[in-house]
Order: C-alpha cells, then structure tokens, then sequence
C-alpha cells in the first residue's frame, strides 16, 4: 500500500531535505523515525528537493507498506519522537501508482524578508531594510508569467531534460514590518526562487530595468541574473495534486 505523508520543517539545522551521506537531512530524520515506528526500512520519497536551511510549511513525501496503518496513532507517534523541528499533519492513503513528486501539479513558495531588525527572525526571515521600489518590483513578477524558460535562473550544471517552467503567479506584499514574495509554478529549478528575488530585488533597488530583466531571461545565462538571496527567508507553503481536497 501506497502512503502519502504530508508534514512541515523548519530547516534551519538541516542540509536540505535529501539524504546525503556526511550531512543531516530532513529525509533521513524521517526515514529513520518510520522505520523504528513501523518496524521495517522505509525509504520515503519526496515532492521535490529543499537547499540547505529552506523550510516547509508544507511537503509531501510518500512511502509503501504491506499492511494497514492506523493513522491516527502513527501520526501521534512520529510527532512525539521526531524533533521539534519537524511536524506530522497527515498520512493519506492513495493508489499504488502514486507520486508525490511527478503528480504535483502546482507548487507555491515565499519569500520572507524583515525590514526591521528582529532577533526572533534571524532564521526565518532576511533582514534587509534598503528602500525597494515595490510597486516596481510588482510590475518585473508580472513579466515573469509571459515566459516559461527560465534557465537563467537555474543552478548550473543541473541535471534537467527541461528548463521550462508555467508561473502561475508571481508578487510582492507588504505585512507590516515583513515584506513576502509569493510565486506558484508547475514545477521549479534549483535555486530557482531565490535567484528571481535576488533579481527583482536589484529592480527595486533601480540598479536594473524591467527592459533588462526581459534580457537577463532571453540570455538563458546565469551571470547575467542577479544575485541569489539567503536560503532562511524561503519557504515551501503548498502543493497540490488533483487527487488529494483540501
């Protein structure tokens, strides 16, 4: 049987959400603690990878088991011995065929950035308190959902068939003292979303135009975009598939 596993992580203490050998990883952390709690090896599969110190508010993973889980009782399980940093929503059953990576069909992330020093923030949020150009950068994210390749934002040397992306929305939004970048894609490149900040940043700043941001993306050239900001003031917020109501 088929598990999907929906939970949240601050990742601040972890390398990402993918095993590595020599590092800490949300995958591991989680793999470990389903398979004491279940009594066989899991090897949980997730939505999708998070760089070093990127959080989730919500991810997916999905796993298989032979028998029928109580739900309720491993949820209660999995958060009593997993860390702190880590929280168990739901397990979900679904059909045998499943992914949670392939059968995403729209992934949603933010941007934090703090515009007023906040020790309660320095993991969670970039602080940076230079006057931006909001209503400009507003106007670069909207440029963003006329095109789909965005490989000039990509991590080099990325193992991908395809740097086409659909954005479905892209913008800014100022809350109080916190200024949030939401953008909503069918899919995303490494470092993807922290590179477009670091780009739309530079507009607000007037140290690029909306006319050079249309270049930077037809260039298809990584030096030619800005720069990539701060892993803590990302988050993962939502996935969706067609499957699973919410």
């Amino acid at each position: 049987m088929r598990y999907f596993i929906q939970f949240a992580y601050n990742g601040t203490h972890y390398h990402g959400w993918q095993f590595q050998p020599n590092a800490s990883s949300v995958q591991e952390t989680l793999n470990k603690a389903l398979s004491v709690l279940l009594n066989a090896p899991i090897n949980a599969m997730g939505a999708g990878r998070t760089d070093t110190g990127v959080h989730a508010q919500e991810m997916y993973a999905h796993f298989d088991f032979d028998t029928a889980i109580d739900i309720p009782v491993l949820v209660h399980k999995l958060n009593s011995y997993l860390p702190k940093d880590i929280a168990i929503f739901d397990i979900i059953v679904v059909h045998d065929d499943a992914h949670c990576r392939f059968d995403a069909t729209k992934r949603t992330y933010e941007y934090h950035i703090n515009t007023v020093k906040n020790p309660f923030l320095e993991e969670l949020s970039w602080y940076f308190n230079q006057k931006l150009d909001v209503a400009l950068m507003n106007e670069a994210a909207q440029i963003l959902l006329n095109h789909t390749d965005f490989q000039c934002f990509s991590k080099v040397n990325t193992d991908v068939n395809t740097f086409d992306c659909t954005i479905f929305e892209a913008y800014w939004k100022i809350e109080n003292n916190k200024l949030v970048f939401t953008i909503s894609a069918n899919r995303f490149l490494r470092n993807m979303v922290r590179a477009i900040v670091g780009t739309l940043i530079n507009i607000g700043l007037h140290k690029i135009s909306l006319t050079d941001l249309e270049d930077i993306i037809a260039s298809k050239s990584r030096e030619k975009a800005g720069f990539s900001v701060p892993a803590h003031g990302l988050y993962l917020t939502e996935i969706y598939y067609d499957y699973i109501i919410k």
